[in-house]
Parts: structure tokens; C-alpha cells; sequence
């Protein structure tokens, strides 16, 4: 009995889940006549790339596509050899005050982002003026905020991979003559790999979808935006563009399934993740 519920259960999961992408496509591939048209249908029968067209010739959408990418992939990388870093100090190392660092950890994911954009902004504004390409108007300044953000919860994630691995394995790699370097990259970095993929994925998530930081740091200069803040151009004080925000929300959506099925089998054994001894 409990299966056949868990099986309808997980259907209706999935088809609610699934839907929103698909009426996107959809209206992505109406006619604009179809999609203003007040008997909305769950079909087409006359499909249209009219909109993709006008999305990928329209002015700057490639610079905006690859300013996203090089934010995104820059939070994931530096995200992930910091979070690994941090997370072996943590559990392998015995210092002062290092339940308090655990517990500032887990207060920063409790804050809300609109809470801290008005501060950012300002912190943000001040670093540039001494440090270059981390202050307003720079996509360093997004891959810092974004790093800060995501670093919390990668930290602490990682926390539990780096536990779950038995110090035997270090110690034995030590009694054979590696250093602690060796042990880091060739021992504990394999075995937490899959951590790193589960953490990555929400990292390239909210560094790719985001919309409030590259609104509020990217002012004036139109070459650095990144595709969400790119959307704005559909919406129009008369009538918004219904079809392009349709077709460039689906072009956004690609890249995240391409990394999503690159690292689907790291993701689960992650997520699944324990290490046997």
C-alpha cells in the first residue's frame, strides 16, 4: 500500500515541479497572438523561434550570457577550494574560539539578503577605491558578494564530509611518508568530491540567477550586466514582451541543466553522501 501512495506522491511531485518549465518553453515557442490571447491552451500548433531569434539578436545578449558565465563559474571554483580549505581547519584542527566560527556559519544564512544590499553597497563602493575590479560596476564585485554568501553554507556542508572520512586514512598516509599538502589533495579531496559538486550546484544557482545584487552593484556600466538584470528590456511601461522574457528565461535555463547532468552522479552520491571506511 505504501508503495503505490509514495509512486503518486512522487508523480504529482514531479508534474508540479516540471510544469512551470514547461508552459515557459511554451509560451517561448506561441505566436505573440497565442500568448495574449485570453483562452490560454497547453499546446501550440503552430510553434514559432520568432522570439529566440529576437532575444539572441537583440543588442549585448552574448556579453550578458558570458558575463553571467564568468560570474557563476568563478563563485563555484573559488567557492569550492575555500569552503574545502575551511572545513578541513574546522574539523581536523583544535583552536580557540572555533564554535563560535560554526555558529557565525550558520547566523549568515540566516540573515536576508535585502537586509544587507544597502550595506554591500556601500562596503562594495569603498573596497574599489582600493582594490581594482571589486568595486561598483565590475563583475568582481558580484563574484565577491556572491562568494561571501554562498561560503557560509558551503563551509558547513563540507564540515560534515570532511568528519564523515577517518582520520586512519591520515594517518596511514603519513606513517608512508606524505606530507600534509599530499594528504589534503590526494587523500581528503577525492573522498570529499562529491561534497564539493552538492555545494557547487547551489553556488552556480544563486550566482546565476541573480538579480538584486547585479541591479544594485552594476549602475552604469551596461557591458558588465548579467542575463537576469538583461530581462528588464522586455518589460515595457505599455505592454511587456511576453514571448522574449518567455524565450530568454529558457535560454537562461539551459547552462543550469547542462551543469545540473554534467555532475547528476557527483550530486546524488553527494547529497547521499557518506564515506565507508
Amino acid at each position: 500500500m505504501r508503495r503505490p501512495v509514495a509512486d503518486v506522491v512522487a508523480v504529482v511531485a514531479a508534474f508540479v515541479t516540471f510544469f512551470p518549465i514547461y508552459w515557459m518553453v511554451l509560451s517561448a515557442l506561441k505566436p505573440a497572438g497565442e500568448i495574449q490571447s485570453l483562452d490560454a491552451r497547453p499546446w501550440t500548433l503552430s510553434p514559432t523561434f520568432e522570439h529566440f531569434q529576437r532575444v539572441l539578436s537583440g543588442e549585448n545578449f552574448s556579453r550578458y550570457f558570458v558575463n553571467s558565465l564568468i560570474v557563476a563559474l568563478s563563485v563555484v571554483v573559488l567557492s569550492a577550494l575555500v569552503a574545502f580549505l575551511a572545513a578541513v581547519a574546522v574539523t581536523r584542527f583544535s583552536f580557540r574560539f572555533r564554535t563560535t566560527v560554526l555558529l557565525m556559519f550558520l547566523v549568515a544564512q540566516m540573515v536576508p539578503v535585502e537586509a544587507l544590499t544597502i550595506p554591500l553597497f556601500f562596503l562594495v563602493r569603498d573596497i574599489g577605491t582600493v582594490v581594482p575590479g571589486v568595486g561598483l560596476n565590475t563583475l568582481g564585485a558580484l563574484v565577491l558578494v556572491h562568494l561571501a554568501f554562498s561560503l557560509p553554507f558551503a563551509i558547513w556542508m563540507m564540515r560534515g564530509f570532511v568528519a564523515a572520512v577517518p582520520e586512519a586514512l591520515e594517518e596511514a598516509a603519513m606513517i608512508d611518508g606524505a606530507g600534509r599538502g599530499t594528504i589534503l589533495w590526494r587523500v581528503l579531496f577525492p573522498l570529499v568530491a562529491p561534497g564539493l559538486v552538492a555545494t557547487s550546484v547551489f553556488s552556480f544557482i544563486t550566482a546565476w540567477n541573480d538579480f538584486i545584487f547585479a541591479r544594485t552593484f552594476i549602475i552604469s556600466a551596461k557591458d558588465n550586466q548579467t542575463l537576469p538584470a538583461a530581462l528588464l528590456v522586455f518589460f515595457k511601461p505599455d505592454e511587456n514582451d511576453w514571448g522574449g522574457i518567455m524565450a530568454a528565461s529558457t535560454l537562461m535555463t539551459i547552462p543550469v541543466l547542462i551543469f545540473f547532468i554534467a555532475v547528476q552522479r557527483k550530486l546524488v552520491s553527494g547529497i547521499a553522501g557518506a564515506v565507508k571506511d
